[in-house]
């Protein structure tokens, strides 16, 4: 395989799919594990998706459509570009069933056909303007972004604040900080980044071990090599995170990859921030909605928060701003 070419991957559940729920519910959650409908249920909004993908990356060479065993309706299985992957596909049967993004996430690697270089998507992920290949890569490293932020102890989601702070344990058994920083300044201090992170990174200075990374929740580029590096150094930290059947708070995440990357000097440094927004969404999303129908960026993510909102008229607002921006079909979708 060409080593400029880039792959696309994209992770789906259908949380209203009754074989699933079946499935699921034969296995119990612990307390210190995150199971929130918010995990798994469906906007009925990923055609959009890969109309954006259609749209604004059409230079993408395949598609890894990674999904528990359902398929959208709508779905054309047989487009060239199109890799239905199914967790018994790529995932160890020891890990399996599983309902934890982890373990999906961290074996992404073993998919069949996986290029090199490849994006990793969330369904809540939108390209909404033209996206070039050298956004995601460049001389065959990842773009990317080197900055700290202080993990917070985050009482509402308290599971994520735990897996962000197992992340960076991992990172300072190989990387000391200051060390890191003198080696690669210009990773830290990259001309272009938002002012804000100079701040972080210049009082981060101020303390000698790591306290956490701001890590951009958009589409994320990575090496397959970097996946392969840590499933050797890190085997029992990953085997465990993967034999949990929900997100645990034992967890290591697929940032943890990302981070890996840069502090290995392994990225390009530029602002990918630029052109990226993040939304938490709400029962009203006119911010949001905006963003979409103005076309104010190219890259969106609409996240699903834990916690409660009115589901229905906050899933109208958004299909209705896509459908204004991506109202034609794409040849992902059946005719």
């Amino acid at each position: 395989m060409p080593k400029n070419k880039i792959d696309f991957v994209i992770t789906w559940v259908d949380g209203g799919d009754a074989a699933w729920q079946r499935e699921k519910c034969r296995y119990d959650a612990t307390a210190s594990s995150d199971d929130t409908d918010e995990r798994y249920r469906d906007w009925d909004n990923l055609r959009y998706w890969f109309r954006g993908v259609e749209k604004f990356a059409p230079w993408v060479h395949k598609i890894h459509f990674i999904t528990w065993g359902h398929l959208p309706q709508w779905l054309d299985p047989a487009h060239p570009k199109l890799n239905i992957v199914y967790h018994e596909d790529y995932i160890p049967g020891e890990y399996l069933p599983t309902f934890n993004s982890h373990t999906i996430e961290w074996n992404m690697h073993r998919i069949q056909g996986l290029a090199e270089q490849f994006v990793y998507f969330n369904d809540d992920i939108f390209l909404i303007g033209e996206m070039k290949p050298e956004d995601f890569f460049r001389d065959g490293k990842p773009c990317d972004m080197l900055a700290f932020q202080p993990v917070i102890a985050n009482p509402e989601n308290p599971v994520m604040s735990h897996i962000y702070m197992n992340n960076s344990l991992v990172l300072s058994k190989y990387f000391k900080k200051r060390e890191n920083v003198k080696k690669q300044p210009r990773a830290y201090f990259k001309i272009g980044y938002p002012f804000l992170y100079f701040g972080y990174n210049l009082l981060e200075l101020m303390f000698p071990q790591y306290t956490g990374f701001y890590t951009v929740h958009g589409a994320s580029p990575f090496l397959k090599e970097t996946y392969q590096t840590l499933w050797k150094k890190e085997t029992m930290v990953l085997d465990q995170t993967c034999r949990h059947r929900f997100r645990n708070q034992a967890d290591v995440s697929q940032y943890l990859a990302r981070e890996w990357q840069k502090l290995s000097g392994n990225f390009h440094p530029g602002n990918i921030t630029k052109h990226f927004r993040y939304f938490n969404l709400q029962s009203d999303n006119p911010r949001l909605v905006e963003t979409i129908c103005k076309r104010k960026a190219r890259i969106i993510c609409a996240n699903d928060a834990n916690k409660p909102i009115d589901f229905l008229r906050a899933r109208q607002q958004i299909t209705e701003a896509f459908e204004k921006i991506l109202p034609e079909k794409s040849k992902f979708e059946k005719s």
